[in-house]
């Protein structure tokens, strides 16, 4: 029999130690095995010592208040105690002829006033145990989000790129709430568990030993059900989160994307997804249901045999003359004071092994650096002279090489334009000078400092970027202009809107500047957000403009308007605008041509022209309306 035992494997081995097999190796493996799950779950959670101490007082505070209220708690069972037995007392006096009511009855009102007193302190100490120690933990929640926020805005594009909203959401959110019932509500109720345990077994065990044993046997397999349900619970619970997830994803995408679905014809198709998703939903919210709905009957069965042993052996005991009459009454009264601590054991286990489990997430971005830190470089001025040397960069999450040894100089209050085919590298020249990547090789110099060196919250003050894709928060229109300013008045939002060709838009509109755009400004057609976009930046008046290709959603008639108008307003800033079409950079100083990241053609609107290349071919397809 030993050899099959040691031939077990690790699961194995607890039936080799709960079924009282004598086999030490297996047992002293079992305890390494313990431990080490022990330490993997300390040295997740470990991180958080930190915030303990920071919040030690109301921890301790709250530590000292458990051990009040408990205290307190434990009154009523003494006091029941006493009240029995008066009343056995009164009894026995009763039969033999000796009664004096009027004593036993004030008595017994005191016992009352008594019990009724201590269940309002314990209540008073069970509301301050809650004030410190939950308040404590939202502390803690709240500066743990803060710390996650504030590494989400230090990490680059990369990081973003390489893992979806979702779960980013789902860190700073469902993660953080784990920990926080693990440095709240489970170290309240452990504190609250032990100190009861402690001081109720002992006065159970002073009381009689013999009773106290047979009474708490069905309270461990009470722990051990709760440990098993709650990690079932759990379990299921994630289903139910997972799937609520993919629902509301589902459904978000259905409500965003209405137009493109109504176009299509395809309502009948989401329609039929959505009712599939929904009951998925509704089955593994079934399956949650079940284990809850079987739980709470279990649970009152332990508490009922208890109840039922303390009833037969203490009445017993009584008939023996081991125990009073009031002593099983105390006892009933312990086994369900005690009922949810040792019930609490196994939940508050599957909430130290969530919130393990949720830490480890957090670490996992926590621990990630960005790829690159800011410099120290924060001048009082910027001219805005902006070098290329030999610039290359490939994106690090595909692989792609988006630029190959780009050179060139905007000169200060210059404009350059920079055509090309979708894929050639365009977009990239701007997220290089805005710094959401560094090339992979070769220089950025601007104003003399290569841009590695810049302080990037100086850097982006100086800097105007319109993005390809514009994005406008749910908010105002006037907000969404006045983003990037401390502080601004209604006048100047207009004269941006003014100058971005949007105001006679907005001004149709029924609250005007107040109007609410809805979610990334899904109200307004593509080039009311893009002339939006515009004049965000243009209220900044920064000394350097990047335009990336932000003018592909208006006409022609629109986009000379709004090119005027930026003319107008940069003629002594420098300005970068990446385009598609011709008469959007034909304007500029310098026209640069790229193809498969490479610059191919460099020169003036006019030098290019007659240069019968690429430029050329353009505009012939372009100009001459062969192409809108």
């Amino acid at each position: 029999m030993a050899q099959v035992h040691h031939r077990t494997e690790l699961y194995s081995i607890k039936s080799c130690y709960f079924c009282g097999t004598a086999c030490k190796e297996l047992l002293f493996l079992w305890q390494i095995y313990i431990r080490i799950d022990a330490l993997q779950l300390m040295n997740a959670l470990k991180k958080l010592n930190k915030y303990f101490l920071k919040y030690k007082w109301l921890m301790i505070a709250g530590g000292f208040f458990v051990i009040i209220s408990v205290i307190f708690k434990l009154f009523p069972a003494l006091l029941i105690r006493n009240s029995f037995d008066t009343i056995a007392q009164v009894i026995d006096n009763y039969k033999e002829g000796s009664v004096q009511n009027s004593e036993v009855r004030w008595q017994l009102v005191r016992y009352g006033l008594y019990i009724i007193a201590s269940a309002i302190l314990q209540g008073v100490f069970m509301y301050f145990m809650r004030q410190t120690i939950v308040v404590m933990s939202r502390h803690i929640e709240y500066d743990l989000k803060n710390v996650v926020f504030h590494q989400y805005q230090r990490l680059t594009q990369r990081f973003f790129k390489k893992n979806n909203t979702g779960d980013l959401m789902n860190r700073i959110s469902s993660d953080v709430g784990k920990v926080r019932m693990y440095v709240g509500p489970a170290i309240m109720y452990t504190l609250n568990t032990g100190f009861t345990i402690i001081l109720v077994i002992t006065i159970m065990i002073s009381v009689s030993p013999k009773l106290t044993l047979l009474t708490l046997i069905p309270l461990p397999f009470l722990a051990l059900l709760v440990y098993k349900v709650a990690n079932l619970i759990n379990k299921r619970s994630l289903k139910v989160q997972e799937q609520l997830s993919s629902l509301s994803t589902f459904a978000q995408e259905s409500f965003s994307g209405t137009r493109v679905i109504k176009s299509y014809h395809k309502w009948p198709w989401f329609s039929k997804n959505f009712k599939e998703q929904a009951l998925e939903y509704r089955a593994v919210n079934e399956e949650l249901f079940r284990v809850n709905a079987t739980f709470q009957p279990l649970m009152i069965l332990m508490v009922g045999l208890s109840t039922l042993i303390t009833i037969f052996v203490g009445g017993q005991l009584y008939f023996a003359g081991e125990v009073s009459a009031g002593n099983i009454t105390e006892f009933i009264y312990y086994v369900n004071l005690l009922t949810w601590p040792i019930a609490s054991i196994g939940w508050v286990t599957s909430l130290v092994q969530s919130a393990a489990a949720s830490m480890e997430r957090l670490d996992e971005f926590l621990n990630e650096e960005p790829d690159f830190e800011s410099g120290a470089h924060k001048p009082n001025t910027f001219v805005g002279r902006v070098e290329f040397k030999n610039v290359s960069f490939t994106y690090p999450n595909s692989g792609i090489q988006a630029l190959d040894r780009v050179s060139f100089i905007l000169e200060p209050g210059q404009s350059i334009g920079i055509l090309g085919k979708t894929g050639s590298g365009k977009s990239t020249i701007a997220s290089l000078i805005v710094r959401h990547y560094d090339p992979s090789s070769g220089e950025i110099i601007i104003d003399g400092v290569d841009l590695k060196q810049w302080h990037l919250p100086t850097l982006r003050y100086f800097l105007g970027w319109v993005p390809q894709e514009a994005f406008l928060f749910s908010d105002t229109i006037a907000n969404n202009i006045a983003f990037g300013m401390p502080s601004t008045d209604i006048k100047e939002v207009i004269d941006a809107s003014v100058a971005a060709g949007v105001h006679e838009n907005i001004d149709e509109f029924p609250e005007k500047y107040e109007t609410k755009v809805g979610e990334r400004g899904i109200t307004l057609s593509g080039g009311q957000k893009q002339r939006i976009s515009i004049a965000r930046a243009i209220i900044k008046s920064p000394k350097l403009m990047v335009f990336d290709d932000c003018l592909s959603a208006v006409d022609t008639e629109t986009e000379e308007l709004i090119l005027s108008n930026i003319k107008n307003v940069t003629t002594s800033i420098s300005t970068l605008i990446i385009a598609h079409r011709i008469s959007s950079v034909k304007h500029c100083e310098q026209i640069i041509c790229l193809e498969n990241g490479s610059i191919i053609e460099h020169g003036t609107h006019q030098e290019l022209e007659n240069a019968s290349g690429h430029y050329s071919e353009l505009i012939a397809l372009q100009l001459d309306g062969k192409v809108a």
